[in-house]
Formats: structure tokens, C-alpha cells, sequence
């Protein structure tokens, strides 16, 4: 049997083994031809208990996309406090593709299952603006209201088009994800209504490698700290 991937998550936070099973069978085949017996088999529990957690795949998905927003969220940089909008929102959305990192074979063929499948495509939409709303707050940017959901649905599209950068990034300095990243919120102080008003500041205000490499900094010195302990 096929042990699941592990999700990494710097809080330590326990995942699901039906979640884990659920992802590591995605990587292996199509959303849409994922059975829940072969979930169950995977994971190690029974039918019944697998009903009693999670009645569909869409919930399924929902409980993995919890878990990365949990992670990030307990990531958060206090050192970010005084940058400005556009640079907290940066390290936010690069922590969130570190922790999905482990999982991108699965998340790469749920992108290509919602190609074609209108009905996975909203339901992805939804739970991703969802979590947009988290990102945005983890950034100490407003996510409430109207306008606050128009920039969660704003950010959910600029981020989809950073993952497809990110899903063929091999890159260990992931430098075309970056480079991707940066081009999105640059477009977005761009988009009327949605994240222009966040980002007055020029472009160049935003050195995405001095961040991602304070980042890597402090992820590594976390990492020492929980070895010596």
C-alpha cells in the first residue's frame, strides 16, 4: 500500500488520514475517477467512518485547503508588521505554496479535472476565495464587506494564474515562481476595485528575493531550533 504524502506544516498541526489519502490519490489519477473505497483502503478506515468525516470529495478538499490556511496562519512573520500591504501579501501567498509544495502533483491534476468540469471549477472557486479571505487578513488587509470579498475573489484569479508558474517550477530558488508572483500583484494594483487600493507604492517597493530569502532565513533558523530542542 502507498503511504500518503505528508503534509508540511510548520505548526506540526495533525492531518486527516483521509485527507492525506484523498491527495495522494489525486496525484495518482483524476478527481473525477477517485473512488471513496479506495479512499477508505488507502487511508485505513472503513466505509462507515469515512461517511461519518467527510460525505463527498468536495469536503474532502475543503478539510486539506483548512489545513493550509491553518499553516500559514500560524506562520505568520510579526517581522512584516510595518512593510507595507503588497510585501505582506507577498510572504503570505509564497508560504502558501511552500506548504502546498508536498501535494503539487495532486493539486496540478485537480487543476487539469476543472478544466473540464464546470461544477468542480465553481466549487474550487468557492473554497479558494475562502481561503483568499484568510491570506488577505493573514496580511492585515481587509477581507470583510463587499469590497473585502471582491478582493478575495481578485486575488483568487491572480493567484490561480501564479500556480500555473508554480506547478512547473522545479527551480529549488523557485525563481519563475517568484518572478510570476510579483507580475501578479503588480497587475493587481492595476484591477480597479479589487487590490489597487492596497498597493500604492511603486512597483519596485517590492524586492520579491529580499523576501523570499528573509523568508528561508527564518524558516531555517525554526527548523534549528526545533532540531536542538
Amino acid at each position: 500500500m502507498t503511504e500518503p504524502s505528508a503534509l508540511q506544516q510548520p505548526s506540526g498541526l495533525p492531518r486527516d488520514p483521509i485527507v492525506a489519502a484523498f491527495m495522494a490519490i489525486m496525484a495518482e489519477k483524476r478527481f473525477e475517477d477517485i473512488g471513496f473505497a479506495e479512499i477508505a483502503r488507502r487511508a485505513g478506515v472503513s466505509l462507515s467512518e469515512l461517511r461519518g468525516k467527510h460525505a463527498s470529495k468536495i469536503e474532502m478538499l475543503a478539510a486539506y485547503m483548512r489545513d493550509v490556511d491553518r499553516a500559514v496562519l500560524d506562520g505568520i512573520d510579526e517581522g512584516l508588521a510595518d512593510e507595507p500591504p503588497r510585501e505582506r501579501l507577498f510572504d503570505v501567498l509564497m508560504r502558501r505554496l511552500d506548504i502546498m509544495a508536498p501535494d503539487k502533483a495532486a493539486v496540478k491534476s485537480l487543476w487539469q479535472s476543472a478544466r473540464f468540469n464546470p461544477g468542480l471549477t465553481l466549487a474550487v472557486n468557492g473554497l479558494a476565495t475562502r481561503s483568499m479571505q484568510w491570506m488577505l487578513t493573514a496580511a492585515d488587509i481587509s477581507a470583510t464587506g463587499p469590497k473585502g470579498m471582491m478582493r478575495a475573489q481578485g486575488l483568487t484569479w491572480l493567484f490561480g494564474s501564479v500556480m500555473n508558474s508554480w506547478a512547473d517550477d522545479n527551480d529549488p530558488g523557485q525563481a519563475k515562481t517568484l518572478a510570476a508572483l510579483d507580475r501578479a500583484l503588480s497587475s493587481g494594483q492595476r484591477w480597479a476595485g479589487l487590490l489597487d487600493d492596497l498597493f500604492r507604492i511603486p512597483e519596485a517597493a517590492c524586492n520579491a528575493t529580499r523576501l523570499f530569502d528573509r523568508r528561508r532565513r527564518r524558516d531555517e533558523d525554526r527548523r534549528g531550533e526545533s532540531a536542538a530542542a
